[in-house]
């Protein structure tokens, strides 16, 4: 049974102040930061003590060695959550925790907003050729600005691929500029994407009847490698790709084929397999590929909610609530059980 303060972990990757501030107000509960830098002792003396553990959901920039696995969580006992610092839990072994009655939770929405602004500009950016001029700009002269001839989005058709908390924000700005927006995601009614603001359709029809195809799934084993060379290969003549979801999730040596060839008009790229991609990456030679790194969700406003949310819903999993962002459902009655015995109270 614990009698001390709730203890909430996480490593010193940049963090908002909104968290601390949050978590400041509760006097029961203590957040300590744990110096990746620093001697592993201290980060394993930490986490063997804690009920929450905030992690980075950013699989590249962190270190496997502190990744929620079965073997983290077997030198924590204490630990009933893991708290993803993203909508992504691609750091948290989630069936582990699962097994091990550890709740894993994420932070899907908070950040929607920004990304979807993102994925807007990334389709006006190449529908106006924005950065292909800009770089000409910067190296050469003598062209002439037909050579550059971009296209409105206005009255085009834009199709969804996954239609949640990112592409209904998608959906509603997409119709400022009196777009179709067409959708296609498995797990909601026709009428709940009507709703959302879009149209149900197979993945075929949107593929080849969009002007615009934008990524906003999540990264599990159904959908890894779901935009493939077939799906490149059945998109519209001229069509182009955009992708602020997860990498994996597209091919990027069948999206490099594609838009060699034509066929694929360009690209939006947010996320990568390995992120930051190397500088040789094939995508990176193209003029018609915006590449950015990661960033669609990361806005001063963004992180700031997203930060205020994950510290929100962390104080409410301590006070025995259970949380609105749960990834495991599944976990839920052996985590009762173990929060029974650690905190000493039924939730």
């Amino acid at each position: 049974m614990s009698t001390g303060p709730k203890l909430v972990v996480r490593f010193n990757l940049w963090l908002d102040p909104a968290m601390p501030e949050r978590f400041a107000r509760e006097p029961d509960i203590e957040f300590r930061i744990c110096d990746l830098k620093g001697p592993e002792v201290s980060a394993w003396s930490a986490l063997g003590e804690a009920h929450v553990y905030q992690i980075s959901s950013a699989k590249d920039e962190f270190p496997r060695q502190w990744f929620a696995t079965a073997a983290l969580l077997e030198r924590c006992p204490k630990l009933l959550c893991v708290s993803t610092s993203g909508a992504g839990y691609d750091t948290v072994d989630v069936a582990a925790c699962t097994k091990a009655g550890v709740i894993v939770v994420n932070q899907a929405g908070a950040n929607a907003q920004a990304v979807a602004e993102h994925t807007i500009g990334m389709m006006l950016g190449l529908a106006k050729r924005i950065d292909e001029c800009d770089r000409r700009l910067r190296r050469e002269r003598g062209f002439a600005r037909e050579d550059l001839m971009g296209r409105n989005i206005t009255g085009k058709t834009l199709g969804l691929i996954g239609l949640g908390h990112v592409g209904t924000r998608v959906a509603h700005l997409a119709r400022a500029f009196d777009m179709t927006v067409l959708a296609y995601d498995p797990y909601l009614s026709a009428e709940e994407i009507s709703r959302r603001g879009a149209r149900s359709v197979t993945m075929n029809d949107l593929l080849e009847q969009s002007d615009f195809v934008s990524v906003h799934c999540p990264r599990t084993d159904e959908t890894l490698g779901m935009i493939d060379a077939q799906a490149f290969a059945q998109m519209k003549p001229g069509a182009a790709f955009v992708t602020t979801a997860r990498g994996g999730i597209h091919d990027e040596a069948a999206l490099f084929a594609a838009l060699q060839a034509g066929h694929v008009s360009g690209a939006g790229v947010d996320v990568w397999d390995k992120e930051p991609p190397p500088r040789e990456h094939p995508l990176l030679t193209l003029d018609n590929v915006i590449a950015t790194f990661h960033t669609a969700g990361v806005t001063a406003e963004a992180r700031r909610n997203v930060a205020h949310v994950a510290a929100d819903q962390v104080v409410g999993i301590l006070k025995g609530e259970r949380p609105p962002r749960l990834v495991n459902p599944e976990a839920w009655p052996a985590y009762c059980a173990r929060f029974k015995a650690i905190m000493g109270r039924p939730i």
